[in-house]
């Protein structure tokens, strides 16, 4: 019988098969097929399923987060915008503010000036005033000793003394009058 198989053998094609390994190849191919089709192809497709869902919902809150961003930068826009008009308020007042408060300064400065003047006027005034009273006593003493040394008789009656220094100094008065009138004309 060991020859019988060793012809059998000879005589078939060295390419095919033996049909007990076929038959025990297909019952192998079999079970691995229904082990695949039972268990590994509803377990990928589940995995799949489960990556496709993920990426849906990763896509879903990317454009959730895209319409968040893009309303935030339409809000920041309008907050920008506004702020740029409440800026360009703010440097309104702050000119308007700034004008006013020269305007009150100059008016304070000239006030303040007006009442220098015055005060130095017055002032003036007061020390001419000063002046011509001193002057007129020196003037009056000096015309007393003057009119004394002229007429060669002692003045010391103070009336008489007072009456003629105040007509000596009237005449000089209306002589000073005069020369400038007639100096304009």
């Amino acid at each position: 019988m060991p020859e019988l198989v060793l012809a059998a053998e000879a005589e078939s094609n060295p390419f095919l098969p033996a049909i007990y390994d076929i038959t025990w190849s297909l019952v192998v191919l079999l079970v691995v097929m229904v082990f695949f089709v039972r268990f590994a192809i509803p377990r990928f497709r589940q995995i799949l399923d489960d990556r496709a869902e993920a990426i849906e919902g990763n896509i879903a809150k990317a454009d959730d987060a895209q319409r968040k961003a893009e309303a935030a930068l339409e809000q920041y826009t309008a907050q920008l915008a506004e702020a740029r008009v409440e800026a360009g308020q703010i440097r309104e007042q702050a000119r308007a503010d700034g004008q006013r408060i020269l305007a009150e300064l100059r008016e304070q400065a000239t006030a303040e000036a007006n009442r220098v003047t015055a005060t130095a006027k017055a002032q003036i005034e007061a020390e001419r005033q000063a002046a011509v009273l001193s002057l007129r006593s020196e003037v009056g003493s000096l015309a007393i000793d003057l009119a004394s040394g002229v007429i060669g008789e002692s003045l010391n009656d103070d009336a008489r003394a007072s009456a003629m220094v105040e007509r000596f100094l009237a005449d000089i008065e209306a002589t000073e009058n005069t020369a400038p009138s007639a100096g304009k004309n």
